[in-house]
């Protein structure tokens, strides 16, 4: 029997977005067309589900955290990484080749007769939008990825939260990943957060070992319009708090 949030923690599958891919605006939707729960009712009821009596306790989990902080979270990610390291190359070369002719204009604007410096103008204005378009490209390639991952692990590790819930006595379970006011959720202190725990059962029941020189942290893609491109980098993540 499944406890009355059981539709807060399965939605997220639906809704859950991830401060590293803000700029996609997507959502981290399950990738291989399962169905979603039914929404909630008036009284926070999944449609179809009795009320049940459950704990009076209140949890938080920083699902984010959980996803990339599993093992399989940071496999995949180090994983994605790797994928797009010859893309990081390539944006690297193609932001060295522009910062190149900036400085050659810079130094060289007052020598040049006017043709060949409006040519020199042109030149930089081609690839910096070629560089604009392909930082852009990019990134959105990571941040889908990056939402497959999520949508995949969170499928497998949404029971997981459900069962450790129902068995320690929570009555709700709220969601930390994002800061607020982002989220409504001001502050949640480490007594509450059962992130630590479900990350422990998730992999036990993964069965998949911690990577070499795992890291939890995302891949991200380049800012448009950054001196040097940085997809996919490493920007810091909320790491699962421990308790």
């Amino acid at each position: 029997m499944k406890s009355t949030f059981m539709c807060i923690v399965l939605a997220v599958a639906a809704t859950l977005t991830f401060s590293a891919l803000a700029q996609t605006g997507g959502a981290a939707t399950p990738s291989n067309g399962a169905s979603l729960p039914a929404a909630p009712s008036a009284s926070g009821t999944p449609a179809g589900t009795p009320a049940l009596n459950t704990g009076t306790k209140v949890g938080a989990i920083n699902v984010e955290g959980a996803i990339f902080g599993s093992n399989e979270g940071q496999r995949d990610l180090q994983a994605l990484q790797k994928k797009y390291e010859p893309k990081q190359a390539e944006l690297k070369n193609q932001n060295d080749e522009l910062e190149a002719l900036k400085k050659q204009l810079s130094t060289q604007q007052d020598k040049l007769n006017e043709e060949a410096l409006n040519n020199l103008k042109k030149t930089i204005e081609g690839k910096q939008k070629s560089f604009d378009r392909n930082v852009q490209d990019a990134q959105e390639e990571v941040g889908s990825q990056q939402q497959d991952i999520a949508s995949r692990i969170l499928q497998k590790m949404a029971p997981v939260i459900i069962k450790y819930a129902e068995e320690n006595g929570f009555g709700m379970i709220i969601d930390t990943s994002k800061p607020w006011p982002q989220s409504p959720i001001l502050m949640a202190g480490q007594g509450v957060d059962i992130t630590p725990a479900v990350v422990t059962l998730y992999n036990a029941q993964s069965g998949v070992a911690a990577p070499a020189a795992a890291t939890t942290a995302k891949p991200a893609a380049p800012k448009t319009g950054t001196p040097k491109p940085s997809a996919p980098a490493t920007p810091k993540t909320n790491e699962p708090q421990k308790q």
